[in-house]
């Protein structure tokens, strides 16, 4: 009965794709990229005689995770060709012209048929699946072939169905990894005890990747002329309700130097004793245009700003993508956006800087890092305008606490490092073998 529930529900899930398809972007681009699957899969393997090593990744965030290790093995295995798969259009959009990878595509949907035909075209002797992601078929097709798979970097909660009493058919596809490289003792913990025997703890491959971003940054003049000598605060991956927050504090600001200059002009960015760099989830001109109009301070788009225009804003957009890693450099404090409702982007590369850091009070508590950096004192959880506006308030005016919690998040990255060399570890003995 499960088993059959299972494939009604990816049925049901393909279908909500292709009715999705017509309205919505991402729908849209789900279904175009699994369309003639099977025959474009067939032509790039065409031939294939060498080794194969298949990574696996959800999504953006996932790929990045996974990186350091895809990277680790194409330096160590120059002679395995690399294929790298996506569910989500995010990650497979901007990743579609990697270059570490001799192949990029989505993995077609979990069906039995699609799982066989999959792997029996690419063959792989080896497979990499990062943090989650757990495809019934595909991984049963993997087994049924003896191939070695590895999950790593992974995190489990006591909810999921793998721990419930009526899990038995979730549970199985744990037992198809041959290696679960786990982020935390709680996971490993929950994995014991259902009786997994390959869980271990493996750290977190995150901490490696903005750790390798950090130690060589891009540089970006116009933002450097833009922060100045005032202290900036980054706002990574802004959702709406990010912005709502984000808004009233700015605007709340924003009335009290009005009233505090009442003989200046309504507002002067000399009167401000901080700088904000916005870089929002979506990159969305129309509603950037509509944020401006709702703050009542100067600001500018990244595309449109000159050196003129970005010494006299409050607030610089990044309406493109690919900078938000090494702009957390110049940052004195950052905004983490998602933790409202859409869940939480990544902490770490603010952290791996030394920087206080915030977010919503909803939904972080996924996330181990946001955790540990609660616990720390370096980041806040903040509920609204008010308290963000109150506690951010208080660093700006303490500088010696500003830079202890710095301290303590920077220190919190490297203490951690060394995730990578703990999968490659496993890889190296397969690869022998």
């Amino acid at each position: 009965m499960a088993r059959f529930l299972y494939d009604f529900f990816i049925q049901v899930l393909q279908l909500a794709f292709w009715l999705a398809a017509p309205v919505h972007r991402k729908a849209r681009q789900w279904v175009a990229g699994r369309r003639n699957w099977y025959q474009s899969l067939e032509r790039q393997f065409a031939g294939q005689t060498g080794p194969v090593v298949w990574f696996h990744c959800a999504s953006l965030g996932e790929f990045e995770q996974g990186r350091p290790v895809l990277e680790a093995f194409r330096r160590e295995f120059p002679n395995w060709k690399i294929l790298l798969t996506f569910f989500s259009p995010s990650g497979y959009t901007l990743r579609h012209d990697y270059e570490g990878a001799d192949y990029v595509g989505y993995l077609p949907a979990d069906t039995a048929l699609n799982a066989r035909r999959f792997v029996e075209t690419v063959k792989p002797q080896l497979v990499f699946w990062v943090k989650y992601e757990f495809w019934y078929h595909h991984l049963n097709a993997l087994h049924e072939r003896g191939v070695p798979v590895v999950l790593f970097s992974a995190i489990f909660r006591a909810d999921q169905l793998f721990f419930k009493s009526y899990g038995h058919f979730y549970r199985k596809m744990l037992f198809f990894f041959d290696q679960i490289l786990v982020q935390n003792d709680a996971s490993l913990q929950l994995l014991r005890g259902i009786g997994i025997p390959n869980a271990y703890l493996g750290g977190d491959t995150r901490f490696d990747r903005v750790a390798e971003i950090a130690a060589a940054p891009r540089h970006f003049p116009l933002v450097e002329q833009f922060k100045g000598k005032t202290q900036l605060l980054v706002v990574g991956s802004l959702w709406p309700d990010d912005w709502e927050v984000l808004k009233g504090m700015l605007n709340a600001e924003c009335r009290m130097l009005n009233e505090k200059n009442k003989n200046t002009r309504p507002f002067s960015i000399q009167h401000s004793a901080f700088r904000i760099l916005i870089a929002p989830h979506e990159i969305n001109p129309a509603q950037i245009d509509r944020w401006q109009t709702e703050i009542e301070v100067p600001s500018v788009r990244y595309s449109q700003a000159t050196p003129e225009l970005v010494q006299a804003a409050k607030i610089l957009w990044i309406d493109n993508v690919g900078m938000l890693a090494s702009l957390y450099q110049y940052a004195d404090y950052a905004f983490i956006g998602g933790a409202y409702g859409d869940g939480l982007h990544n902490t770490l590369e603010a952290a791996v800087y030394g920087v206080p850091i915030f977010f919503g009070n909803k939904v972080y508590h996924k996330f181990q890092e946001a955790h540990d950096l609660l616990a720390l004192g370096c980041a806040f959880a903040v509920a609204d305008a008010a308290e963000l506006e109150r506690i951010f308030s208080e660093l700006r005016a303490d500088e010696t606490r500003r830079r202890q919690l710095a301290d303590r998040a920077a220190a919190y990255v490297r203490d951690r490092l060394g995730a990578t060399e703990q999968v490659m570890i496993w890889a190296r003995l397969k690869v022998e073998n």
